[in-house]
């Protein structure tokens, strides 16, 4: 088994060396938690002041988010079940607790990512309060046996220790929905007491209430296909392409016993999309089968989040098209203010048009909720160095590697901001620790050509251009740029855009372009890619 030591799945085949979903290097057998630095950021970014360089237009404050009232973190339930069978049950549970949580509006609810990176950790309620910078934590436990099932939850409250509300369900499955909606009432209703002072109500008022079925909306009629959704999600988080065709099946199960379960079409489109970035389908077909999917979801829901989030990603990373993106996730967001991923997906959309300043908000707004992910710090730290802001870029990608010490890519772009600050000593030793050998690569031709070694500059092109070069058109476009040769990079992009290489998508404002600026092509690339 190998796991992702950002956002903790398990991997069951051993042939993969890379999390599908994020990116980082897999690491045999559970990842250590230890190598996670615990205190919360401080991290100061101030804009570069470099011509013809886009900047922010203002200074970010120190990132520390003031612990509120009204944040949350749910942690995974624990599975009381005999056997790991019940995993898929529990856990959730707890994340559609937690996805309902972050479409009420008012409420910080800490990301999947940070919170369920405890499951199975040994810390206490403080602890992890401090770490996810939340008031309150939701902890519970499930215990499955036939049509019966019995459920125990309780609200804490950090500072204190303070159990706010506790209650324990023991009902059939049949009564999955009733028992989902009480916890969600009455966690937002004692939430709201928390803020306002006053005494919460038993019996939450009619204004929770009404909130809670709105952030139900597109769930299951059918207690069973609501069971299928749950272990398609199981079993799509563990990205191998034999669960991935499981998941599939699980989701057309769900919706063929429920034809209007709008959110069983949403992540039915996920996993099609997720299939065809992986290469286990044809990508012209699975992304078809995608869109299908996500419009018959918002045909039946129009303001299901997930549904506008999952066309976010079917337009950003296949149509291209990043407006439209950029449209979707607000969209999105509109329904589920609370929502990291597609927070996620905006700030990236935002970071590749340029557009810094709403960029680095909204990065802002993820990593108070995300603290724990390595793919945002990275990102973070891309969006830092195309600004021009080359320390805040070194803290944001070294604080992306004290998670995931073996993240692919990291430390070669942290090689480069090095570069850029004329630290070249540091900038070979980073690019050569570097565990992926065609990153390791990609940033010694670019180091050691603006070293003035050519012949070892050319020596490590000539090691990517040897490999498999599909899906790496754009990296090496990037190198050619760097060492002056225009035709050469314009070249390899024009293949980047013919095998459809997303990296494409970065080029507004990838720093390793900006020679080829001024050409007369550039624009007309730039048209081509949808920016």
């Amino acid at each position: 088994m190998k796991r992702c030591p950002e956002c903790r799945r398990d991997y069951y085949d051993d042939t993969l060396l890379y999390c599908l979903d994020d990116g980082n290097a897999l690491l045999e057998g559970p990842a250590s938690f230890g190598a996670i630095a615990l205190e919360p950021a401080t991290v100061r970014f101030h804009p570069a002041n470099i011509a013809d360089l886009p900047t922010l237009r203002y200074a970010i404050e120190p990132l520390v988010i003031e612990q509120k009232l009204n944040s949350i973190a749910v942690l995974p339930f624990r599975n009381l079940s005999r056997g790991e069978d019940g995993d898929y049950f529990s856990d959730g549970l707890a994340e559609e607790l937690l996805n309902v949580l972050a479409k009420i509006s008012g409420l910080r609810v800490a990301a999947r990512t940070s919170a369920f990176s405890f499951k199975d950790k040994q810390m206490t309620i403080a602890e992890v309060g401090r770490i996810l910078n939340v008031a309150t934590v939701l902890e519970g436990s499930v215990r499955a046996a036939g049509e019966r099932v019995r459920i125990s939850v309780q609200l804490i409250k950090v500072e204190d220790g303070f159990q706010l509300w506790s209650e324990a369900y023991d009902r059939t499955l049949n009564d999955i929905f009733a028992v989902q909606d009480d916890i969600a009432q009455s966690v937002v209703e004692e939430l709201r007491g928390l803020l306002t002072g006053i005494e919460p109500d038993p019996n939450p008022s009619d204004l929770v209430v009404s909130e809670v079925a709105e952030a139900f909306k597109g769930r299951a009629d059918d207690p069973e296909a609501q069971r299928l959704l749950l272990l398609g999600r199981y079993r799509l988080d563990r990205t191998t392409r034999e669960d991935t065709a499981k998941a599939i099946e699980c989701f057309q199960q769900a919706i063929a016993i429920d034809p209007e379960f709008a959110l069983g079409w949403a992540e039915l489109a996920r996993a099609f999309s997720i299939e065809a970035g992986a290469s286990w389908a044809p990508v012209d077909e699975g992304f078809a089968r995608s869109r299908e999917a996500v419009e018959r979801a918002l045909a039946l829901e129009p303001d299901l989040a997930e549904g506008h989030a999952q066309m976010g990603r079917i337009q950003a990373s296949y149509d291209w098209d990043l407006n439209a993106a950029a449209i979707s996730y607000a969209r999105a967001l509109e329904f589920a203010p609370g929502s990291a991923s597609a927070l996620d997906g905006a700030s990236i959309l935002a970071y590749k048009m340029a557009k810094f300043d709403e960029a680095m908000e909204l990065s802002r707004r993820v990593l108070a909720q995300d603290p724990l992910s390595t793919a945002v710090w990275h990102n973070l730290g891309l969006l830092c160095h195309a600004a021009g802001s080359f320390d805040e870029a070194e803290t944001a990608f070294l604080r992306a590697l004290e998670i995931a010490p073996r993240r692919s890519a990291t430390n070669a772009l942290l090689a480069l901001v090095y570069l850029d600050q004329g630290r070249f000593d540091e900038a070979s030793e980073k690019a050569k620790s570097e565990p992926d050998g065609f990153w390791r690569s990609w940033a010694l031709a670019i180091i050691y050509h603006r070293q003035g070694d050519v012949e070892a500059s050319d020596r490590e092109l000539e090691r990517i251009k040897n490999e498999e070069t599909a899906g790496n058109e754009f990296q090496i476009a990037e190198i050619h740029a760097m060492r002056g040769e225009a035709d050469v990079a314009f070249t390899w992009l024009d293949r980047a855009i013919d095998q459809r290489d997303p990296g494409v998508t970065h080029a507004k404002v990838d720093p390793r372009l900006r020679s080829l600026q001024g050409d007369a092509r550039w624009p007309e690339f730039l048209a081509a890619v949808g920016l």
